[in-house]
């Protein structure tokens, strides 16, 4: 005979499952277990050996043959309803969590929630993620600051090692950290002061009122403008050259991006003047103009330096940086919905000797400018049904757009508050190290000082028994009641 043969096959009469769950003991019919075959219960009818059985029990008595679950008695009744009802409730006294974990030890799937439960089910355990997602995103921000404190403090110890190190360090502090000193906030206004006025500096170069042209029609720099281009430029190498002078690793200093946002922001200005030296020197190269205005053009990288200064662009570097599936999503999304409309609407508008969109190229510029809802004008469709494409493109649009967006704002979200708690950490271990400077002074333990010299004093002339081991404690208490609280403070400052 079988081993499990022995457990299962019994008589008619007996076709009976004996179950204790923490103490609650039922018995139930073998076809209602069997009615849910991929449950834990109906899988344990299927067992033909006792270790099958003891996988998926926590014990089995051979002789009462009843099965042991070392699990919650309360929840348990729900699952028996469900075996009867086929439908599971939910018990509003649990954890939804814990619930969860119940229900799928027993092979319950959550689908079988009935309808009176399930709405109220799913708010909860949503609610629930929502608030462990904001835990753990304030601890990844806490763990993110700690992180960069360390990564300081590593830095600061390269300093002992090198030539002026102490020098360097100052330097590199105030520069690295405008919330340090008064003197750091200062340079860090002045050098974003300096970063405005180029940027205003070069859209006024750019109006008509301000441009200037020589004999040969050739464009001149304004007296002015060209003056303060260099002021800013000699600010902006300087600055460069001594955040490179001081960095405590020069190798380490080049991987980061905002050194290199630095060094791209004046590269232009000295481009240009080897261009137009060699442009004065030999009059054989052509196009020589364009490349000069090409350069010009690129001091535009120099408002990338903003970035240095603000926790909202550092914070959306990182989240494009950390969201190139979600932009290449909303990337791929555009991309199809911009081929299909294209060749719908030059389908339609081929025919039409009137119309503009009489290629395919000319409509997939019509269909990009309606799918981001931009909608210049200059080329639109003309029929009834070229209108009703060109509807139905502006609103797969909007809702194309706005499916990733929000995905790429909540991570920017996130990033902006790490960042911030990353800038407030710094700030908070600064006062803490500044209150760590302050003197400390005990006060109770200068008092008794002073009077052990007191005391010493008035026994060394005879008032009190030179054995300072006699003196008790009333003789100090009736000492110090005795003596004067002024010539007691002077003493004190003696």
């Amino acid at each position: 005979m079988v081993y499990g043969e022995f457990f299962h096959r019994t008589t008619r009469g007996e076709e009976v499952v004996k179950l204790n769950v923490g103490g609650f003991k039922q018995s139930i019919d073998q076809s209602t277990l069997l009615r849910f075959p991929h449950t834990r219960l109906g899988k344990l009818l299927k067992c033909h050996s006792e270790e099958a059985i003891l996988e998926l029990c926590d014990d089995y008595n051979v002789t009462d043959k009843e099965y042991y679950f070392d699990r919650n008695p309360s929840l348990f009744r729900y699952v028996l309803n469900f075996y009867y009802t086929g439908k599971l409730h939910v018990m509003e006294e649990l954890c939804v969590f814990s619930f969860c974990q119940e229900i799928e030890y027993w092979g319950i799937n959550e689908l079988f929630i009935d309808s009176c439960c399930s709405n109220k089910y799913q708010e909860r355990k949503d609610t629930i993620s929502d608030k462990e997602w904001d835990q753990k995103s304030d601890l990844r921000s806490l763990d993110s600051s700690t992180e960069a404190s360390s990564v300081f403090e590593k830095e600061l110890e390269k300093f002992d090692t090198q030539l002026f190190g102490d020098f360097k360090r100052k330097i590199w502090i105030r520069l690295e950290n405008p919330a340090y000193s008064l003197s750091a906030k200062i340079f860090a206004v002045s050098s974003l002061s300096v970063v405005l006025t180029s940027i205003v500096a070069m859209c006024i170069h750019s109006m008509p009122e301000f441009q200037q042209f020589d004999a040969n029609e050739k464009e001149i720099e304004d007296p002015v403008l060209e003056v303060l281009e260099v002021i800013c430029i000699a600010w902006f190498t300087t600055e460069f050259v001594i955040r490179f002078a001081v960095a405590p690793c020069q190798k380490k200093f080049w991987t980061n991006p905002m050194n290199i946002i630095d060094f791209v922001s004046v590269i232009p200005f000295y481009a240009t003047l080897v261009v137009v030296t060699k442009d004065e020197e030999s009059e054989g190269i052509e196009n020589m103009g364009k490349v000069v205005q090409i350069l010009r053009l690129m001091r535009i990288f120099r408002i990338l330096k903003l970035a240095r200064h603000s926790v909202g662009l550092r914070s959306l570097g990182a989240t494009l940086r950390h969201s190139y599936h979600e932009v290449g999503l909303l990337l791929l999304f555009l991309s199809v919905g911009i081929a299909i409309f294209s060749v719908l609407v030059y389908s339609v508008e081929k025919d039409e000797t009137v119309s503009e969109l009489n290629s395919i190229p000319i409509c997939w510029w019509w269909a990009t400018i309606s799918m981001t809802t931009v909608g210049y004008g200059d080329t639109h469709p003309i029929t009834l049904l070229g209108k009703l494409l060109g509807s139905l493109c502006i609103l797969c649009g909007i809702l194309v757009v706005a499916l990733p967006i929000t995905i790429i704002f909540n991570k920017f979200s996130k990033y902006y508050q790490k960042q911030k708690a990353i800038y407030v950490g710094e700030c908070n271990e600064e006062e803490i190290d500044r209150h760590n400077e302050l003197p400390y002074y005990n006060i109770r333990d200068i008092y008794a000082k002073k009077m052990h010299s007191f005391i010493s004093s008035l026994s060394s002339v005879g008032i009190i028994a030179g054995d300072e081991d006699s003196t008790d404690a009333s003789s100090i208490q009736e000492n110090e009641n005795v003596c004067n609280p002024t010539s007691l403070e002077h003493s004190k400052l003696n």
